[in-house]
């Protein structure tokens, strides 16, 4: 049993911006001599999530706009009235998402389904440099 490690990095935009990483993970899972075990992604910070969705623009507009009803900009956060940084919602919405994935891996390919991608989603109110922590663990 082996694990490997790499940190990736994604520039934002914030407000929901989403990003298809699964071409990064599939480049570390072929780099490795993996052939069956876990791919797990986990993002540090508490204003971004991963989750998974089929990375086409009506899919990505549905969830953007179902994060909005969830999680609405224009509510009042508490956390905004002890931060006064304004991105309470940012909070709320990554923690709906969860921080991390993992994906089953067998014969050396990430198990994902046709349509399915890794996604980021940035859910903070400005720009910003992320860190993704990719790992593999298996044989």
């Amino acid at each position: 049993m082996s694990a490997q490690s790499r940190v990736i990095h994604v520039q934002t935009q914030g407000f929901s911006d989403m990003h298809d990483i699964t071409p990064l993970a599939a480049e570390f899972l072929s780099s490795s001599s993996v052939q069956s075990g876990l791919f797990c992604a986990f993002v540090p910070g508490a204003t971004a999530g991963l989750t998974t969705i089929e990375y086409e623009d009506g899919a990505l507009h549905d969830l953007k706009a179902a994060i909005e009803r969830m999680a609405p900009r224009n509510m009042q956060y508490e956390h905004d009235a002890r931060w006064g940084d304004g991105n309470g919602f940012s909070h709320v919405r990554a923690a709906l998402l969860g921080p991390s994935i993992c994906v089953p891996v067998t014969d050396g390919k990430l198990r994902l389904g046709t349509w399915q991608q890794i996604i980021l989603v940035d859910c903070d109110n400005h720009p910003r440099r992320r860190e993704v922590i990719l790992q593999i663990i298996g044989d």
